[in-house]
């Protein structure tokens, strides 16, 4: 009877005491925690300014919060203080990732390229991130010591929301509840900074429940060590995003923050199969290939259809099923080739109820709509120093007539240019240079001219003009009245009058400095983060008192709203600057000798001066060639040829500069080893094209997105095939154009050319980006890596890591692709 009862009572035992599940997030060979439908980060990546650090949440392959760390503001903004970061730890016995951090960062404290002013705090920290029970996790900070009196109340965990996808859910805490608004509204209040903030949406609860009503977003936070606050960050910062943030109590080191948050997650979920062609489509004889993303573990094999659009509708001209291309990043991947289809028409692309947008093949396929964008829309209302009209519209008024103030020496600039203690020239800090209120491009996300941008737009438009004939009437420019109108043909070439506006900047600078300038920038963070006209920038008047603009970095007054112009000593920016105003002047000679010969004179001075300086190999090489093809001076050749070493040891930086005068080298031996070389480079290439990702060119995908590398490689790659044709092959910089036009990773297969293709970037990091507008014919940066392998590339306006139009590459070597690979197949077509 007694070991009966004893094993009733054992049974009973068993049936009554509690289970504990397991956590369903375990730590992966990627360094983080997963699920299905769940990655949890913990500092797997470094980017703060760029909402890319600390605790991260990916629910359903979309990333919904992240920047999970300790701020001294509530709301903080991109020059605000950050952290500094320290040893990451794994630690397999507790099941916990930790990060080691500080205050302050000495890489950024009044120093570096951005640099941010700290306060005097100094502190120890770390933040831990744990599994839980199903989807739950803790997060913890740990103090070293506890907060000094005064920053009690100003140090806070924030973890932020990303807004685009919340517009219109609801969120619930202690009995408040709201939903996430489209804009930020009012009222405000006082952080405990003293910064001027939105007043939270709601405060007091200690558990936030985010869009309760979305199964695929539904996200808890538990505050176990103090009460919570909602707060809409756009409030003071228009790129800021939704913030949940817990205070460190007074006198708290262990377990000063300590949270527990649930996603949910819904069983069974599969990341759903992306199509990727080119929005644009395909000349005839073109390849053409899907490529299709899949959840890693979807082995379904599911035959693709390819449709021509008729007047009765679909016609299906093709099947079948997308070969195995293995994993790249976090996905498996199928390729699918059907180049074999040559038939004129709009096509669609079918794969297990999933549907591309329509796509045309065709040989006029670039004839319209794909590079002219850029030449007819972007360009000319990124012209600095002019009113820009279409139509009924002004996308902004006459600008930056007060230009340019020397910058004071030693000034580190918020934006990375730094005048060292001489201006190198014959002005005093704060005197008026002149010759500098005319020409050039705004920087597409603010209103600062870089040498680079100058030149490397004004180059690239010489280079189509001179390889592809480039000639194109869509738009008035009238330099006497500073006036732009788009759609309005004046009857000359666009290329040579944007390729003048750009000598009227670097030449300007040249005729004043005598040297090339740094660049021309906003003199006050006020200005610099100005979003809409850029007539509102300065007062158009010179050295003009202005009251209340601010300071430079370290309290001195701003008085006068006038841009700065930096100028350095940087001999290998001046050698590329000289390589690339002796291309120009080539170009120029047929519509402006003098203005031709004046170019091609400075670009010899420049050059002459920087030549014996300047340590990179490509751009010396570079250099010389183009002077050389401008002048015939043997000069330029013999010194070409003595740096054959240097060339051949560095052929894949090098290849390309000299790829337009291989064929005049009288050097026999520099001809065989530069071939040689070539032919080693570009089997490497092939391998790696090949290995990397299932897109055809070599990917090595970063914190910024790497549509402008990808598109500056295809360029270099055509100068390459040119040089070398039977060694280069023409995939290289016809897949880099697909690239860009849509056959990239992450499920937006959005073409990075705003307003080009079926479906394109149309929500851009431009100068009307409060507008969650565009302008047509940017180019985006395009789709970004959040480490250390979720492919992103959102709908939102203030990712200038993803959708940040640029000056000086971005927008012409897009231009430059669409009509290499036109003119490649326009001759194939003949």
């Amino acid at each position: 009877m007694k070991r009966k009862f004893a094993a009733a009572l054992l049974g009973l035992t068993a049936l009554t005491a509690p289970v504990f599940a397991k956590p369903n997030l375990v730590l992966n060979d990627q360094g983080y925690f997963a699920t299905q439908g769940l990655n949890v980060m913990s500092f797997s990546d470094y980017y703060p300014d760029g909402h890319q650090t600390g605790v991260t949440i990916i629910q359903h392959g979309v990333r919904t919060a992240a920047n999970g760390d300790l701020r001294l503001e509530a709301s903080p903004g991109q020059w605000s203080a950050m952290p500094a970061t320290g040893e990451r730890t794994v630690d397999a016995k507790t099941n916990t990732v930790s990060r080691r951090l500080s205050f302050p960062d000495p890489a950024k404290d009044r120093t570096g390229f951005n640099p941010v002013l700290y306060p005097d705090l100094k502190m120890g920290y770390s933040v831990s991130v744990t599994p839980l029970e199903g989807n739950s996790f803790r997060i913890r900070v740990d103090l070293d010591q506890p907060l000094p009196a005064k920053y009690v109340g100003k140090v806070g965990f924030n973890l932020e929301l990303f807004p685009g996808d919340l517009f219109g859910k609801s969120w619930l805490m202690g009995g408040q509840s709201g939903i996430f608004t489209r804009q930020a509204n009012g009222p405000t209040t006082t952080g405990a900074g003293g910064e001027e903030i939105t007043a939270p949406l709601a405060s007091g609860g200690t558990r936030l429940v985010v869009a309760p009503e979305a199964d695929t977003q539904r996200l808890t936070i538990d505050s176990k060590t103090g009460p919570l606050a909602l707060i809409d960050g756009r409030g003071n910062h228009n790129n800021a995003w939704y913030i949940v943030r817990g205070l460190v109590p007074a006198g708290a080191t262990k377990g000063a923050i300590e949270w527990v948050v649930t996603p949910n997650v819904v069983p069974g979920w599969k990341y759903e199969p992306v199509l990727q062609v080119s929005q644009v489509g395909y000349t005839t004889k073109q390849p053409k290939q899907l490529v299709v993303e899949l959840d890693p573990g979807d082995t379904a094999t599911d035959a693709a259809r390819l449709y021509r659009l008729t007047d009765g509708g679909r016609q299906e001209v093709k099947r079948g099923a997308p070969a195995q291309w293995g994993r790249f990043l976090r996905y498996g991947y199928r390729t699918w080739d059907f180049s074999d289809v040559t038939t004129p028409g709009m096509y669609v692309i079918a794969y297990r109820g999933k549907e591309t947008n329509p796509f045309k093949i065709g040989d006029d396929v670039y004839d319209r709509h794909v590079w002219q964008p850029t030449l007819e829309y972007f360009l000319p209302v990124q012209m600095c120093h002019m009113r820009v009209e279409e139509k009924y519209r002004v996308w902004h008024g006459l600008d930056h007539m007060d230009d340019a103030l020397m910058a004071p020496v030693n000034l580190n600039h918020f934006d990375g240019y730094v005048q060292g203690p001489s201006t190198l020239s014959k002005y005093k800090p704060l005197d008026h240079v002149p010759h500098l209120d005319a020409g050039g491009w705004h920087d597409a996300g603010d209103y600062d001219l870089r040498v680079e941008s100058q030149m490397g737009t004004t180059w690239l438009l010489a280079k189509m003009v001179e390889e592809f004939g480039l000639n194109y009437d869509a738009t008035t420019i009238d330099q006497g009245r500073h006036l732009v109108e788009i759609h309005k043909p004046d009857g000359r070439n666009d290329a040579i009058q944007q390729i003048e506006h750009g000598l009227l900047t670097v030449m300007g600078g040249y005729r004043a400095l005598g040297r090339v300038y740094r660049g021309i920038q906003d003199a006050t963070l006020k200005q610099y983060v100005l979003l809409g006209d850029a007539s509102s920038s300065t007062d158009n008047v010179v050295n003009k008192p202005v009251e209340g603009l601010g300071t430079f970095l370290g309290g001195q007054p701003v008085k006068v709203d006038d841009r700065l112009v930096f100028t350095e000593d940087n001999p290998d920016r001046e050698i590329e600057v000289a390589g690339q105003l002796a291309t120009v002047a080539r170009v120029m000679k047929a519509h402006d000798p003098k203005l031709a010969a004046e170019t091609l004179a400075a670009a010899r001075d420049i050059g002459g001066k920087a030549i014996d300086r300047a340590k990179k190999v490509d751009l010396k090489a570079f250099a010389l060639a183009e002077l050389y093809l401008s002048t015939g001076d043997k000069a330029y050749m013999d010194r070409l040829v003595a740096m054959k070493g240097d060339i051949v040891a560095h052929i894949e930086e090098a290849g390309w500069a000299i790829a337009s005068v291989i064929d005049r080298v009288p050097d026999a031996a520099f001809k065989s080893e530069a071939r040689a070389a070539v032919a080693a480079y570009q089997a490497k290439l092939a391998a790696a094209a090949k290995a990397d990702s299932p897109y055809g060119v070599p990917y090595k995908p970063d914190i910024w997105g790497a549509g402008w590398i990808i598109q500056e490689f295809g360029v270099k790659q055509w100068m390459l095939h040119k040089g070398w044709p039977d060694l280069v092959p023409e995939a290289n910089f016809v897949n880099a154009l697909n690239f860009v036009l849509g056959v990239h990773p992450g499920q937006n297969n959005a073409s990075f050319a705003s307003g080009v293709g079926s479906h394109s970037v149309t929500t851009a990091y431009g100068v009307n980006r409060a507008d969650w507008s565009y302008i047509p014919g940017g180019a985006v940066s395009g789709t970004a890596l959040i480490r250390p392998d979720l492919p992103e590339l959102k709908v939102w306006p203030y990712f200038w890591q993803q959708t940040e139009y640029v000056l000086g590459g971005g927008e012409t070597n897009y231009m430059f692709l669409a009509l290499a690979v036109n003119q490649l197949y326009k001759k194939g077509a003949q």
